[in-house]
């Protein structure tokens, strides 16, 4: 995690140099002296700045850099905020207490002339310029920084033409071979020696790495093998010998002739006399002893031999030895121990095979080479280049078998729609002939799994394809041994090839175009699984794919989206994105593993697993062996990411949180400060998009550019958070074009950040009952609703450095400190008991705010006219308040970019239509927003980008017009009271906002048709929200074209073609064809996101397909949201070509209300019974969508309405 407090350190450390340097341009307001000084931190801070980008992960592993990283840190933060209240003073109001300074002496009984706010920030820069010195000196004296970005390299203790050797032989062997040995099992050295009746074998023993370590296994295998009970008894003449140099060829042929003579024919047989060298030189004497040359040859040429040499160092060494040992088709063996890769490798011949003996260490293996002939080969390999063809039958036959077994073993839980889509995908890529399609996914997703059962489902089908093979790509990459476990498992009667089976193709002359060739001739379906980087994909698409048949599918499985994307064939890309379980089938499958029955408990660590099938079921079978313990770990504080790294109980998720690490290392520097600031909400907390991205903003984590705005670089930062599944969905319905309004913090991502972030100290909570302690600090403080409110535990934190304060529950007046002058943000939203005095003094004492959310504190009535001293602040939300006007002085907030007010009033306080109002408040809550009145001069605010909800009557039509029009960086614009009066100048005037994608309007009393036969100025709007229309809709259609969201409140549909279930014919019996306002909607070819709110439907009666010529159309073919409001029961209709795509349908509706047609929308999810408690109508649904055609029904739910939820505009 280091990386994290690294990129911390950089986001703060820019964010100081920028405001630092644009500081000394605005000169006016520094004295010559702070000049000098920011002049000086600046160049310091760059110097560090570099130092932060050279630093890797190694040298943070000091703990001295890290202790330094963090000191640079928090430095950085107080210089920026020391800055910032520089250059935004002001001067204007305390000119003349400049004036009255030279004589305050004379004054001072009189008056209290504290001193000016200049002078105190001039001084504590002399501060801070100390500060940055002392810092910078400490590298001096720690030498922190040495003259490269590398960890300094350990002294060599070994040779170093060894070690040459050792490292080149290490990295010749795993680009070839290693990938090929990433299992446990290990091969035995007996197994290779020859058959009696074979050619002479010679078998190579190769170590890697270098230190001594494989000296020691190498010569134990060797050593093993040399006196096993069966090697003594099948080789008579045995011997054990060490090269020496030069090369003594008489010397050599003695010592193994006076070794064969000694060699004994059982283990034991040389402690059975007590002088063995006696015997030797009886035994070489009783032969004629004085020819020993002759000796040795009869003694090879008549007897099975077996010869271990040790320190053969070179190919001139073999082939100076190789020629006194001849070949006699016995099964002689000579067993060459050696370090060298090329000796290993050439030594034997070839085609060679290869089998890991042991693995002694991380970097310590031991390899045998060897060819084929001995008994491994004959009793273990198999050819599937040339099997004839009941060979081919009988593989067929076991793969499938195979495949069947391991579908019922691994059965899916809630993955049934994905691995439907899966499939389908894989159909189109073959059909289209796409030839690749690649599946990505986080670790521990099941993206593995889920393409595993789909990859048996279609063996077992054994249709579309006729070879099937999948490789788990090993790292480093090595081609030809990719090649050579793809070809083993294409012809293996195994789903995947073993080790023994990959032997068996080590010898292939060339197995890649061996591959190559299947590939071209059959339909083949391969899967690869595992691979890392875009230079893997070019080498298997260059040599593998190019060519290949064309009804080939080359699946490609991996953890980066980008990656995914990059695999490609020629038609383009086809990626599948593999997601977390949602909330629901989560619980089913912790619930299944565990086999238990605390819903609370379950529910909750459920939560915490982040809908990560792995880790669901580690946990999920812990729970159910230790129910206790883990109740206690969900009742102590951060101790549930504790418990899984530390507990050996959990080793199999050792590779995650490795992976986890990477993860998070690999992050841009500009999103860790982001990520670390995800733990501020709590678990499970549903976070407004919007909400997160302007904190973002006042925390300086999203910052302008000269290419981008601060906003458009937050909603970056947020999409990447996205893809990086950080942040997920609220639901896992999907949006279409539209964006995200809700979501969640990823739980299993959470509580590993809250683990890691410990130790920076930079977000602190308060929950439940916390003891007094003084080691409370940090950058933001959370008030939990759990918490007890003690006034002595808060009034004993040190707020000085503090930046963010969120509270989630009661508000309490003794929650606003003098110490908080550093305080950036203040979020209330849906705070309770906050009164005003409270809200007097925040603004009095938080000077600095950046950020204000009052959002739902439903007793603030008004703001205090003092707010106009917030000069920094860029964001204020007042949404769900009393607040119906905006005092004067909000003028004054040149820096303000987003604003959000509108207060909830019950439907017939506001400006509804009168024949509206007792039906949708019945069926919509009785409640929508109204707008504020906006004060004369709005039109200053030119960095407004988001403004809303404005009641237009009420601000003074005229003015607020001509400011509206002057505010030309809006992108979302929300106002209420538009009527026939002021409706023709309200469009001229937005004709100017060029830049507007979101538009909400709510229509004035008898005002319906106010916006009839006027033309829409705007061409690029994303969203569109018409409240209080009366029966017929603006004809917008050709400005709409990129219209994504609609939100429709109606007084009546009359003229739309009713339900074909009633008597909807004509009286030729023809159905009428559809017009009116679903007739227009149909036409909005982007439309997503569809809401629809009606007083009147004829005859009750709702049917949204399409009807022309009597025949329905394809219609609403990107829907994926659709909800219905109705004030009367009411029969909602579905056609069988309607909404192809719709996910989720919400429905509000009186109690007696059906839905027809449910089962002609085959991608819904869900249906959402919106402010209902209609059981009757929940049961017909279910009942209904129990005959639905797929196999996972759509979940019915009943949900209460939300505050503001359906009448607000803009609700986001």
């Amino acid at each position: 995690m280091a990386d994290l407090v690294v990129g911390m350190a950089k986001s703060v450390v820019d964010g100081a140099l920028t405001k630092a340097q644009a500081a000394i341009e605005e000169e006016s307001k520094l004295r010559q002296s702070a000049q000098r000084n920011l002049v000086f931190i600046t160049g310091e801070f760059q110097m560090m700045q570099a130092f932060l980008n050279n630093a890797d992960s190694d040298r943070l592993e000091n703990p001295v850099v890290r202790t330094w990283v963090r000191q640079i840190r928090d430095l950085a933060y107080d210089v920026e905020d020391c800055i910032e209240f520089v250059v935004h003073l002001d001067k204007n109001s305390s000119w003349w207490l400049r004036l009255l300074n030279p004589v305050s002496w004379l004054l001072a009984p009189c008056l209290d002339l504290a001193p000016l706010p200049l002078d105190e920030a001039v001084d504590e820069l002399d501060r801070l310029k100390a500060r940055v010195e002392d810092v910078s000196s400490r590298n001096t004296r720690y030498s922190l920084i040495s003259d490269s970005g590398s960890k300094p390299a350990a002294a060599d203790k070994h040779d170093p033409a060894s070690s040459r050797d050792a490292v080149g032989g290490a990295t010749a062997f795993n680009g070839l071979f290693e990938a090929a040995f990433r299992t446990t099992q290990k091969g035995d050295l007996t197994q290779l020696l020859p058959k009696k009746d074979h050619d002479l074998g010679v078998i190579s023993i190769w170590g890697t790495g270098a230190g001594g370590g494989e000296d020691l296994g190498m010569a134990s295998i060797a050593w093993n093998a040399y006196i096993d009970r069966g090697t003594c008894q099948n080789f008579v003449c045995r011997a054990w010998m060490k090269l020496m140099h030069p090369f003594d060829p008489h010397q050599f042929l003695r010592s193994l002739t006076a070794q064969f003579y000694a060699a004994p024919s059982s283990p034991g047989e040389e402690h059975a006399t007590s002088v063995g060298g006696v015997r030797v030189l009886m035994k070489m004497e009783a032969a004629g002893g004085a020819e020993p040359l002759k000796d040795f040859e009869q003694l090879v040429m008549n007897n099975r031999y077996l010869v271990v040499l040790e320190d053969v160092s070179s190919m001139a060494d073999w082939d100076a030895i190789r020629r006194f040992f001849p070949n006699m088709k016995n099964g002689s063996c000579i067993i060459l121990p050696t370090h060298q890769f090329e000796v290993a490798s050439l030594s034997v011949g070839h085609p060679y095979q290869v089998l890991h003996l042991n693995q002694l260490s991380a970097e310590h293996s031991v390899y045998a080479f060897f060819t084929k002939g001995s008994r491994y080969d004959v009793d273990q390999g198999r050819e599937i280049n040339n099997a004839p063809a009941s060979k081919n039958a009988s593989v067929g036959n076991c793969k499938e078998e195979a495949a069947k077994k391991w579908i019922n073993r691994h059965p899916l839980v809630g993955r049934e729609s994905e691995m439907n889509d899966l499939g389908l995908n894989v159909i189109i890529a073959r059909s289209k002939s796409y030839q690749v399609m690649s599946v990505w996914g986080i670790a521990g997703v099941g993206k593995s799994a889920l393409v595993k059962n789909m990859f048996c489902d279609r063996i077992c089908k054994g249709k579309l394809f006729q070879k099937y093979g999948w490789v788990d790509v090993s790292h480093p990459f090595n081609l030809w041994n990719f090649s050579r476990i793809l070809l083993s498992n294409l012809g293996s009667e195994y789903l995947q090839a073993g080790e023994t089976e990959d032997l068996c193709t080590m010898g292939s002359r060339n197995p890649i175009a061996e591959c190559r060739e299947i590939l071209k001739k059959h339909r083949c379906l391969v899967v690869i699984d595992g691979l890392q980087s875009t230079e893997e994909w070019d080498l298997i698409k260059a040599n593998l794919v190019s060519g290949s048949h064309r009804q080939n599918v080359i699946i490609a499985v991996t953890i980066e989206q980008e990656m995914a994307s990059h695999c490609r064939g020629v038609k383009g890309e086809l990626v599948f994105n593999v997601k977390g379980l949602e909330a629901d089938t989560a619980f089913e499958l912790f619930k299944k593993v565990s086999n238990k029955s605390e819903v609370a408990e379950l529910q909750e660590l459920t939560s915490l697993c982040g809908g990560l099938p792995k880790v669901i079921v580690e946990i999920a079978g812990s729970f159910a062996k230790n129910t206790d313990r883990w109740k206690h770990t969900l009742s102590t504080k951060n101790k549930f990411m504790l418990e899984l790294e530390n507990n050996g109980e959990f080793d199999s998720l050792k590779g995650l949180f490795g992976w986890m690490n990477s993860y998070f290392r690999k992050c841009p520097d500009s999103l860790k400060p982001c990520i670390l600031y995800l733990p501020i909400f709590p678990r499970n907390h549903h976070i407004r998009r919007r909400r997160l991205v302007r904190r973002w903003i006042a925390e300086g984590y999203s910052r302008d550019s000269h290419e981008e705005s601060a906003e458009m670089t937050g909603e970056k930062q947020f999409c990447d958070l996205i893809n990086l599944s950080i942040i997920q969905q609220a639901s896992a319905l999907g949006l279409g074009g539209t964006r995200m309004v809700f979501c969640q913090v990823n739980g299993f991502f959470r509580e590993y950040i809250v683990s890691r972030q410990m130790e920076e100290n930079l977000v602190f909570e308060l929950r439940g009952s916390c003891a007094l302690t003084t080691q409370r600090t940090g950058r933001h403080l959370v008030i939990l609703e759990s918490w007890v409110r003690d006034r002595i535990v808060f009034e004993s934190i040190d707020f000085s450095r503090l930046r963010s304060l969120t509270v989630f529950g009661n508000w309490k007046s003794f929650f606003v400190s003098e110490s908080m002058r550093l305080l950036r943000v203040l979020d209330l939203e849906g705070a309770s008991e906050l009164e005003y005095s409270d809200l007097k003094k925040i603004v009095k004492l938080m000077c600095r705010l950046k950020f204000l959310s009052l959002r739902g504190c439903h007793e603030i009535c008004h703001l205090p006219s003092s707010i106009g001293g917030l000069r920094q602040l860029q964001t204020l939300d007042v949404r769900h308040t009393s607040i119906v006007t905006l005092p004067v002085n909000i003028t004054k907030l040149e820096k303000l970019q987003y604003i959000r007010a509108g207060t909830t009033a019950p439907a017939n306080e506001a400006t509804t239509p009168h024949h509206l109002v007792p039906q949708l408040s019945n069926c919509c809550g009785g409640h929508h927003l109204v707008g504020v009145v906006m004060p004369p001069g709005i039109g200053k605010l030119t960095a407004l980008h988001t403004l809303g909800v404005v009641n237009v009557s009420a601000s003074g039509t005229k003015a607020v017009l001509e400011d509206l029009k002057k505010l030309t960086h809006l992108h979302k614009l929300g106002v209420s009271g538009i009527n026939k009066n002021n409706s023709n100048e309200f469009f001229r005037a937005i004709s100017a906002l060029v830049h507007l994608k979101s538009l909400s309007m709510r229509l004035e009393d008898n005002n319906q048709g106010c916006l009839n036969g006027i033309p829409l100025p705007l061409e690029g709007l994303r969203s569109l929200k018409m409240h209080g229309l009366g029966d017929q809709l603006p004809n917008w259609s050709g400005q709409l074209t990129m219209l994504a969201k609609m939100d429709l409140e109606i007084a009546k549909l009359m003229e739309d073609n009713v339900s074909r279930h009633s008597d909807g014919a004509t009286p030729e019996g023809r159905r009428k064809p559809t017009r009116g306002v679903i007739k227009f909607l149909s036409e909005l070819p982007g439309l997503c996101i569809l809401r629809l709110r009606v007083d009147h439907l004829q005859d009750n009666q709702l049917d949204v397909s399409v009807i022309t010529n009597d025949l329905e159309e394809d219609s609403f073919k990107k829907i994926k949201i659709f909800e219905i409001a109705c004030s009367s029961s009411s029969k909602v209709s579905f056609g069988e070509k309607t909404m192809k795509k719709l996910e989720q349908l919400k429905v509000d509706c009186c109690s007696g209300s059906s839905l027809l047609g449910l089962k002609h929308l085959p991608e819904l999810k869900e249906v959402l019974l919106k402010g209902s408690s209609d059981e009757a109508l929940k049961a017909d649904l279910i009942a209904v969508l129990e005959n639905y055609p797929k196999q996972k029904k759509p979940v019915v739910k009943l949900e209460e309405l939300r505050p503001g939820s359906l009448g607000g505009q803009g609700g986001h």
